[in-house]
């Protein structure tokens, strides 16, 4: 049988950790955890798991999990957040499929939680997530934020059912300031790789994105809620290319 090893990275998430630990001590062989030096409980609970835990200075979604797994025993690494945890469906399908894990990368639908409320609609379901990997066969990136992790080309990859439960956001308020964070994360990756963008390219991205998401993929069957999610991440859109424009700018000026 093939061995699996856990890898999660944590901050302060002394609210969802046990969670999520919870579930995946059910299918991991071990669990490695690299934590941002939490201030609060967060390496506490992970101790009361029996997780490998380590600290380490975050520089990025990508950086943290690229070293997250470099610590990794086992080649087969399931990734996953803090704030998500294992469906009862999907541990049931690891379980079947861990005996022989034929491919390099799995995929799982993932659902994620709004304030509450499970969104089946608009981009945030299905939202598959390359999951459970081999990491030899590849690494996070481009980005440090929406990071993914890349599989070398012709790789063999398979989907798995069950879903990947993701309480992303409790409040309005943190849901807001984390599509600001967002958008100026991406601005300045995207400016770090070369990307351009022209004067028309904010508000193309905009409306694009909220066509997508609120009618295309159905996002007002969720009323206010799914409201809020299209137009919010539609806004953030417009302002990560916006950001950029004004990086591009001031490299522009500063080499005149």
């Amino acid at each position: 049988m093939t061995k699996i090893s856990a890898v999660i990275i944590t901050m302060n998430e002394e609210n969802c950790i046990n969670r999520c630990l919870s579930s995946v001590e059910k299918i991991a062989d071990e669990i490695v955890v690299v934590d941002s030096f939490s201030s609060d409980n967060t390496e506490m609970i992970c101790r009361k798991h029996n997780v490998r835990f380590f600290q380490h200075e975050f520089t990025g979604f990508m950086d943290q999990k690229n070293f997250a797994i470099s610590l990794a025993a086992n080649d087969y690494v399931l990734s996953i957040d803090a704030d998500e945890a294992l469906s009862d469906e999907l541990i049931a399908s690891l379980s079947s499929i861990k005996a022989d894990l034929k491919n390099d990368g799995y995929i799982f639908n993932r659902l994620n939680n709004y304030c509450g409320s499970w969104i089946r609609h608009s981009a945030w379901y299905p939202d598959r997530q390359l999951r459970l990997f081999n990491r030899e066969m590849g690494r996070f990136g481009p980005i440090n934020v929406h990071e993914t992790f890349n599989l070398q080309p012709g790789r063999r990859i398979a989907r798995v059912k069950g879903d990947l439960l993701h309480w992303s956001y409790s409040t309005e308020s943190e849901f807001l300031k984390n599509m600001e964070l967002y958008a100026d994360i991406g601005a300045r990756e995207y400016f770090k790789s070369g990307k351009t963008a022209y004067w028309f390219t904010p508000a193309v991205h905009m409306a694009w994105r909220f066509v997508l998401t609120y009618l295309l993929h159905y996002g007002f069957l969720h009323g206010r809620d799914g409201y809020l999610i299209c137009s919010k991440g539609a806004w953030s859109s417009y302002q990560k290319y916006y950001r950029l424009r004004k990086l591009l700018k001031e490299k522009k000026h500063l080499r005149v």
